[in-house]
């Protein structure tokens, strides 16, 4: 039987928190519910179910519903010209954007999908099954099912009861969540570098750990592997004493021996009850000679760390011909090179990226799948700077993934409180530990 032509009652259109039903705008966080109540309402007055056609401008989707004087939400099937399908007016009607939920680039460099190249004439044709069992299908064959929308106005229909698939910001969003969240067959070691103080690292280091230890629960630990009034203690939560990594060094032998425990560490580490991962703090109260070991000394610390904890972050110093900071490079999986918007930071990291380059080998590959992270240092910066930052060291071919990270005054404070910053902000770091992850 053909498919009836249905009347739409109203058109709705959805942008992030921004709905607009006719002349009537509902925004903010209870724009979804309010919007609903709404509907709700004259279907009651009307006495019956009214047709709403909603168009999701976050992924260009329809969707066609019915919703009647008690709330409940129904799918309805039909064929329907509504404004935007009439051939005159092709497009839907414009609305203000919505402010976004990652920045473009971790839209660009993170969960991506990726195509596979179609075949030729001219490929070679793939083996034909040799045995019995390589051409029956296994029966423990499973099928991904995905789960419903759960944010935005296709969240909304959701409970309402109507299931909806998900958004593709939030399908990027929950792949984002599924990298952070792995364990990886043994340690990881991430060094954030940059040969400019006052670039970003002990804010990255800080973001990153309590992003991947809360969401994978892997023991994480950040080192502050700097001489130089590391300041990575200052920045974090104290345990209930003032250990360094001085206090360490003389107890190494014992803790790498068969009888010590993960729970000895925590006479030498800080641990942050929020964010759920420790500190091995420096002294930045002495002199660089107080504290400045041999590539050595730098290596048994690794062991160490790497023994009892599944990640392990190295705030790195300034001096890129410390042997301290190089036994940290020899060491590492993942590079992580962050930088502010001015030209000074963006020119060291990018002179740090051709260095490795150039030294080749490993470091090569260090420098390539680098992940850059670009911080919005005040709230004056515009936004035509950062893109053309962020587009400068795409250009070049400088490192893997390059984001962005919204300025937040909360990460101005002295002790980082994650839970405090703006949500804009937690996406842009969730998309950063992302691009990490794909590394290790």
């Amino acid at each position: 039987m053909p498919t009836s032509t249905v009347h739409i009652d109203f058109d709705l259109i959805a942008n992030g928190d921004h709905i607009r039903i006719g002349d009537v705008v509902f925004t903010g966080e209870t724009a979804y519910p309010d919007a609903i109540g709404w509907l709700t309402f004259r279907a009651a007055n009307i006495g019956a179910a009214v047709v709403v056609r909603s168009y999701d401008a976050a992924n260009g989707a329809d969707t066609l519903f019915s919703i009647n004087g008690a709330g409940t939400v129904e799918p309805v099937a039909g064929i329907t010209a509504s404004p935007w399908d009439d051939p005159a007016t092709s497009a839907p009607p414009a609305v203000e954007p919505a402010p976004q939920v990652t920045p473009a680039e971790a839209v660009v460099s993170v969960g991506a999908p990726v195509s596979s190249p179609t075949p030729t004439a001219a490929s070679p044709a793939e083996p034909a099954p040799v045995t019995r069992r390589e051409a029956r299908q296994s029966f423990l064959t499973q099928e991904q099912i995905e789960e419903p929308a759960t944010t935005g106005f296709r969240g909304a229909l959701t409970r309402a009861g109507l299931r909806m698939a998900p958004s593709a910001a939030e399908r990027l969003h929950r792949e984002q969540v599924h990298l952070v969240s792995q364990h990886h067959v043994g340690p990881r070691t991430i060094m954030l570098a940059n040969g400019k103080g006052g670039a970003g690292k002990t804010l990255a280091t800080v973001c990153l750990a309590t992003i991947l230890a809360r969401y994978s629960g892997a023991a994480t630990v950040a080192w502050d592997n700097n001489q130089t009034r590391g300041t990575l203690g200052w920045s974090t939560e104290g345990a209930r004493h003032d250990a360094s990594v001085l206090d360490l060094l003389p107890d190494i032998d014992r803790l790498l021996g068969t009888d010590a425990q993960s729970a000895d560490l925590a006479s030498y580490v800080h641990h942050q009850t929020r964010d759920r991962y420790d500190v091995l703090r420096s002294k930045p109260e002495l002199l660089a000679a107080g504290q400045r070991f041999g590539s050595e000394t730098v290596d048994r610390v690794h062991k160490v760390l790497t023994k009892f904890y599944r990640l392990v972050l190295i705030d790195s110093g300034n001096d890129e011909t410390d042997p301290m900071w190089l036994a940290g490079l020899d060491r590492t999986d993942q590079l992580v090179v962050p930088t502010t918007t001015d030209d000074k930071w963006c020119e060291s990291a990018a002179l740090l990226l051709e260095q490795l380059v150039a030294a080749g080998g490993r470091y090569r590959m260090l420098a390539e799948n680098a992940v850059v992270i670009v911080g919005v240092e005040t709230s004056d910066v515009r936004p035509q700077k950062v893109a053309e930052q962020v587009r400068r060291f795409k250009d070049a071919g400088l490192g893997r993934d390059v984001l962005t990270i919204p300025y937040d005054s909360g990460l101005k404070a002295r002790v980082i409180n994650y839970d405090a910053l703006q949500e804009p902000t937690k996406l842009a770091w969730l998309a950063a530990g992302a691009a990490v992850a794909k590394g290790l």
